[in-house]
């Protein structure tokens, strides 16, 4: 007998878009329409840097999640204010008693955008593509697959048409939330089959949108699914993901009209932004980190007590107070107070820098070392002036005799060097992709993860966080996520440098537009009002 998960409410999920360049806003929006209509038009989202790849399943970055969540759809997707899984091109699902197989049922009548049926088989042939170091389409990474599904999943089959079922390894408790991950979009296995690893380049997916074109370092352009399943959406002709690097210059464009939507406002504009009367302000709830990382594999960071050392000689508050501003909050923990699971009882490291000086000495450096640090060069969520918060890091360490080499690369190049761990110590951070505590911790702190950036290992973190994924009690599971943290708190081997509730900026007539915790959301209900 198994027991039968129903949802009720099918509705499309938002998300953040970007752009394609274009110079004068009034040929690409909704100026001729009347005030109050709803449909039509071009919106323009700003952002700081450029998609790094079309093909979802080896995207790793939120960049490329936000342009693939408008193209591609995944069997469940999460509320729209919330991280509760609700369903998408699933329309609802059955788990068997001993929780290892579940079964899906697939929506009605969804085409690919190359006019091909969405259906049991095309579920099959993607998920196949990921596990399968044989198949044809068998190209790339797989990362996050590799992270969440790997061992996890034993088999996917097709029962029939629009009946595809899972069998996995053994009871999972993230199996479900991990599901509405962007990676895990479905692609057209046509399209699969004709582009082969070009299919980074031409995306076919059953979203709102269809890709049309990317200029790269330039725009992104989408345009509407006139065949799309949900009756009456997208809303918009086309979305465009315009890149302008500088925080300052993308408010310029917005307030003179040349993009509607942008992130990565620096903190002395929020008031600027909240008292114009043109615009309005947002704030994604702070689903995000940003942190630092040790290399634990280069000296001397594979010494606790320097990594605790430098835990200390860093001004958390100082520097949010001079560049994320009100929308942050200094962290302690690797995983945010917004997801459950986050333990209050930890005590951070206090900024003191007389206790780094004492640690340092005990670690064998008394008069401090030389060392570099990586930063991206454009602004992310949980970076919002990378630059700048690396030249205050320098100056707090070379208070206790830590002399700092700052270097940068743009954004694709970062990410590159960053998971070949060729960096000493570094910037970066995280945006939750489900809600999950799984999401943080287990990923970037499981020495099985390849996203685990500071390479570290501790076999009873790794066993804690194996064990809560078979966990299917939820008050358990948190009792082993918090105690993962004091475990990892201890070690050290990150810096949490700052939670974020990341502020984005619009003109007023940008309605329908609710930003998620997770980064990025699809577009599909947002609409220009002129």
């Amino acid at each position: 007998m198994k027991q039968t998960v129903k949802w009720l409410k099918i509705f499309t999920i938002v998300t953040i878009l970007l752009i394609a360049g274009c110079s004068n806003r009034t040929t690409n929006t909704t100026d001729s329409k009347k005030k109050g209509d709803t449909s039509g038009g071009t919106l323009i989202y700003g952002r700081a840097t450029d998609t790094v790849t079309l093909d979802p399943h080896n995207l790793i970055d939120a960049e490329s999640s936000r342009i693939s969540k408008n193209i591609f759809e995944t069997l469940i997707d999460y509320e729209k204010e919330g991280t509760e899984v609700v369903p998408k091109l699933a329309k609802e699902w059955s788990i068997s008693d001993d929780g290892k197989v579940w079964t899906f049922k697939l929506q009605d009548n969804v085409k690919f955008h190359d006019g091909t049926d969405f259906n049991a088989d095309a579920v099959v042939y993607n998920f196949n593509r990921m596990m399968d170091e044989s198949h044809p389409q068998h190209q790339g990474d797989f990362s996050i697959f590799n992270r969440t599904f790997k061992g996890v999943i034993q088999e996917v089959k097709a029962i029939d048409p629009q009946t595809v079922q899972f069998t996995l390894t053994a009871a999972s408790a993230t199996f479900l939330p991990n599901m509405g991950i962007t990676t895990f979009g479905i692609i057209s296995p046509t399209a699969l089959k004709e582009y082969g690893e070009n299919i980074k380049d031409h995306p076919v997916g059953t979203g709102p949108f269809k890709y049309e074109e990317w200029k790269q370092n330039d725009a992104v352009t989408l345009a509407k699914n006139e065949n799309y399943w949900v009756k009456g959406l997208p809303k918009l002709d086309k979305v465009m993901f315009k890149v302008i690097p500088d925080n300052s210059t993308r408010l310029t464009a917005l307030k003179n009209g040349e993009i509607d939507l942008m992130d990565g406002l620096n903190q002395t504009d929020l008031p600027s932004v909240d008292k114009d009367p043109n615009l309005q302000l947002f704030k994604r709830p702070a689903g995000s980190l940003g942190y630092l990382t040790f290399n634990l594999a280069k000296p001397p960071y594979d010494n606790v007590k320097v990594r605790q050392a430098i835990n200390h000689a860093i001004n958390k508050q100082g520097i949010i107070d001079t560049f994320y501003g009100s929308v942050a909050k200094p962290a302690k923990n690797m995983l945010p107070p917004f997801i459950w699971g986050y333990n209050e009882d930890v005590k951070g490291y206090d900024y003191n820098p007389e206790k780094a000086k004492q640690l340092l000495g005990e670690a064998g450096f008394p008069d401090g070392f030389d060392t570099e640090f990586w930063i991206m060069s454009t602004e992310r969520s949980y970076f919002p002036q990378p630059t700048k918060v690396a030249e205050a890091l320098k100056s707090d360490l070379a208070k206790v005799g830590i002399n700092v080499k700052i270097v940068s690369f743009e954004w694709a190049t970062y990410l590159s060097k960053l998971t070949k761990a060729e960096f000493p110590f570094a910037g970066i951070g995280r945006i939750s992709e489900n809600g999950d505590p799984d999401n943080f911790l287990f990923t970037m702190l499981s020495s099985e993860s390849v996203q685990n950036r500071s390479m570290y290992k501790n076999e009873k973190v790794d066993e804690l966080l194996r064990k809560a994924q078979t966990t299917i009690d939820k008050v358990e599971r948190t009792k082993l996520y918090k105690e993962v943290q004091v475990l990892v708190h201890e070690d050290a081997p990150t810096i949490p440098l700052a939670y974020v509730e990341t502020p984005m900026a619009g003109g007023k007539y940008v309605k329908g537009y609710i930003p998620h915790a997770i980064g990025y959301e699809s577009l599909a209900d947002v609409y220009l009002e002129k």
